[in-house]
């Protein structure tokens, strides 16, 4: 995707039929003014707080719930907030931002009132992203101030980039059988990432091996993303109509008129029906199957309603079940009868979820730090947390460090000549350019400062290549390379000196696999935490990197085994542990609430090791 443009805006204080009043100048006119006046963006990198503007985003969302939540639903009777909860609260969340960085600025703060908008400018426009099928959405300067009361006859809904983006390319999957074609299927399990298929397929073969057939429905857009088909009879694979994610369309529900109705976020007052406007342009538009159309939501609960009535599991298996198609299927397996069960596929941390909300009845986290997020973030009445580990990291200890050793340095020294005498990988997110670049020169010039050592990227899957060109073009020093996608992190971490990350869970595997681990980012950033249990170095500037790999030429103790135990719970049967619960779901045997035994040595026992807690 190409980076949009930065807005030439500013923000200046003018008078308009004598009176003052806030409005949005062009760059070249605010350099001439005498009174108030700032850019966009010195405005949007004010600080401001986190937690706080959190706290608001959950204050806008409650009223807009309360607003509009019957707005628009499902033949199925599935609301459109709650299935586009994610894509909704995350453009909410940038209107939260820019209020806050007006809040943030002085003047202002001292003096607010009415924003004028840029005329003609569009209201919804998007942010950077290195995803390559995800769109970060958000609200221009312009879009705030409609928000906040302004008329806006000339501005269109979407921006101009937005309106002239080219059409999504769906890529076509093998045509799969109509639903009443397909076999008896004791769990249906959704998958559209490549996290997920790892996740989610080593439980369903573990369940065929013991008799029991499944079907996975593969709804990735992604080629990238599919779904690999199985080897283990019993686990069947299909995939949905052609054009399913390729609909757009209006949301009729949610073309309102102005009736007033406010939601006040500090000394401002958002409109709610123009809130909803704006947030109508996400579901009108074909976003793939991360961010379906309400077109695409109607369409996928009919088909999938046609899957489980052939199908008739007693077992509904997500990774993800807040993200719209996520939501709509445990919405869609409740209707039919079956239980719900969540794997967690990805790192948690309380700040890292786009809505801290778990939908399913059985809810799978990694380790015994998840459960108390897992307890908080259910919705089901009688949910139940279970700390099984992460059947995705089973294969860990049959990985060849060799193996992946000789493709590091194959990446860095393809030709005869010596390579670097130590290698660090670096597991990436898809963050925005600007970001990514940070964490770059922050770890490129660490290794730098240490001598001999050379980085290989390892892109998240989910990421395009091309956003790392400029690192590669620096002078050489340290050498570096990207791996390939189809091999990210998890298939060359084992032979890495050392593993770089913020917050990506190969940062975990690593720390299991006992490869130390750097935590990149600023002191206010994220990560995945593993310092905080001693399994990590934090490092914020290039000297902390430096520091950290000079310390790794010293001999380290082994990782405690709590601590590990809190991260993760890691003893190669995770896959087994979740069948188990699976089957033993089905047949009955549910689980004491307060049954625990974390040193499980398999699961032969009929019951699941780990944690299962009531939490209502």
């Amino acid at each position: 995707m190409t980076p949009p443009k930065r807005s030439a805006l500013g923000i200046a204080r003018v008078e308009a039929d004598g009176k003052p009043l806030w409005a949005l100048v062009g760059e070249g006119a605010l350099a001439t003014m005498k009174s108030d006046r700032i850019a966009t963006s010195e405005l949007e990198a004010l600080p401001f707080d986190p937690a706080g503007a959190e706290a608001r985003v959950d204050q806008v969302m409650e009223a807009l719930e309360a607003y509009g939540a019957d707005l628009a639903r499902t033949p199925g009777g599935a609301g459109w907030l709650y299935v586009q909860h994610v894509p909704a609260r995350r453009l909410v969340a940038q209107v939260v931002r820019k209020l806050a960085a007006l809040s943030a600025w002085e003047p202002f703060a001292k003096a607010p009132g009415p924003l004028r908008l840029a005329p003609y400018e569009g209201l919804v426009g998007l942010r950077s992203s290195s995803s390559r099928e995800y769109r970060a959405y958000t609200v221009t300067w312009s879009g705030i101030a409609y928000l906040l009361g302004a008329a806006a006859p000339h501005n269109p809904l979407r921006s101009a980039q937005l309106r002239n983006l080219p059409p999504l390319v769906v890529a076509a999957a093998v045509p799969g059988p109509a639903p009443s074609e397909l076999p008896l299927s004791e769990v249906v399990a959704l998958s559209w990432s490549s996290r997920h298929a790892a996740t989610l397929l080593p439980v369903l073969e573990e369940l065929a091996r013991n008799g029991h057939p499944s079907l996975v429905v593969d709804l990735a857009t992604d080629p990238a993303e599919r779904c690999p088909a199985s080897e283990v009879a019993g686990v069947n694979l299909c995939s949905p109509p052609t054009g399913l994610f390729d609909l757009s369309g209006a949301v009729d529900g949610l073309r309102l008129r102005d009736d007033g109705r406010v939601v006040r976020v500090d000394e401002h007052e958002v409109q709610l029906d123009r809130l909803v406007r704006l947030v109508s342009v996400l579901l009108e538009t074909s976003g793939g199957c991360t961010q379906p159309s309400w077109r695409s939501v109607v369409r996928a609960e009919r088909w999938l309603d046609g899957v489980l009535t052939a199908a008739r599991p007693h077992t509904v298996l997500v990774s993800n079940d807040t993200s719209p198609l996520g939501a709509l299927a445990v919405h869609v397996a409740e209707r039919h009868g079956a239980n719900t069960v969540y794997v967690q596929h990805g790192a948690w941390t309380a700040e890292s979820v786009a809505w801290p909300a778990l939908h399913s009845r059985d809810i799978v986290v990694m380790g015994e730090r998840d459960l108390p997020l897992a307890k908080a973030w259910v919705r089901h009445p009688a949910a139940e947390v279970h700390a099984l580990g992460q059947p995705r990291f089973d294969a860990l200890a049959g990985l060849s460090r060799e193996a992946q050793r000789r493709y590091l340095e194959n990446l860095l020294s393809p030709s005869p000549r010596r390579g670097p005498a130590r290698i660090a990988v670096w597991a990436c997110q898809p963050f925005g350019p600007d970001r990514l670049k940070a964490h770059a020169d922050l770890l490129l010039d660490g290794l730098w400062k240490t001598g001999d050592w050379g980085l290989v990227i390892a892109p998240h899957p989910a990421q395009s290549v091309d956003v790392f060109a400029p690192v590669l073009q620096r002078d050489g020093r340290p050498l570096v390379a990207v791996a390939d996608p189809r091999v990210g992190a998890r298939g060359c971490l084992a032979g890495a000196d050392a593993l770089a990350s913020a917050y990506s869970t190969c940062g975990i595997e690593a720390a299991l696999l006992g490869v130390p681990v750097l935590e990149l980012g600023s002191p206010d950033e994220r990560t995945l935490g593993l310092s905080d249990h001693g399994l990590a170095r934090r490092c914020s500037t290039a000297d902390e990197v430096a520091d950290a790999l000079v310390a790794l030429r010293d001999p380290r103790p082994p990782a405690d085994r709590a601590a590990m135990d809190a991260v993760c719970r890691w003893r190669g049967d995770s896959a087994a542990q979740v069948a188990c619960l699976i089957a033993g779901r089905a047949d009955g045997d549910v689980l004491h609430p307060h049954h625990v035994h974390h040193d499980a040595h398999g699961a032969d026992s009929g019951r699941p090791q780990g944690e299962g807690a009531s939490v209502r």
